[in-house]
């Protein structure tokens, strides 16, 4: 039985895994077949929307084999998507660069709740960790866009 000589985690674009850079050297330097972890990747997120980051553990044992779990976008993407903004603000707290609704925040929670890192919080907990989330990116959280 071959043992696990090396673990990493990185975030790969959903269906669009290809061995250039970042995801290639990082592949390549650990005798892991490219192609075939790409293939296997795309396979893998072909129903994720295309180019949204996906969280990847990838294990390499020593025979060269790998496996790899993926999880769910990153809070962030959800956020940036409800506020349709395209990145945090430079100085969060002090500037509001967008605005999400508490249904919003509702809605990306029952999403992230099927993720393993939720897997044990309650859906309230779940939003909490969201408003805090948006805080520190300077998206402010309203109870309702009327």
């Amino acid at each position: 039985m071959a043992r696990v000589v090396s673990r990493f985690s990185m975030y790969i674009p959903a269906n669009a895994a290809a061995p250039s850079p970042p995801l290639g050297p990082a592949l390549g330097q650990r005798g892991i077949n490219i192609m075939e972890f790409c293939k296997q990747f795309n396979d893998r997120t072909k129903t994720i929307k295309k180019g949204v980051p996906v969280p990847t553990k990838v294990e390499v044992k020593s025979d060269r084999t790998f496996q790899f779990r993926t999880g769910m976008p990153p809070n962030s993407y959800f956020l940036m998507k409800a506020a349709g903004i395209t990145k945090g603000a430079s100085s969060p707290g002090k500037e509001v660069i967008g605005t999400v609704t508490l249904k919003q925040i509702y809605e990306i929670a029952t999403v992230k709740k099927q993720d393993d890192k939720f897997r044990n919080t309650p859906l309230v907990g779940v939003c909490r960790c969201l408003i805090g989330s948006a805080r520190s990116m300077g998206i402010k959280v309203i109870s309702d866009r009327s």
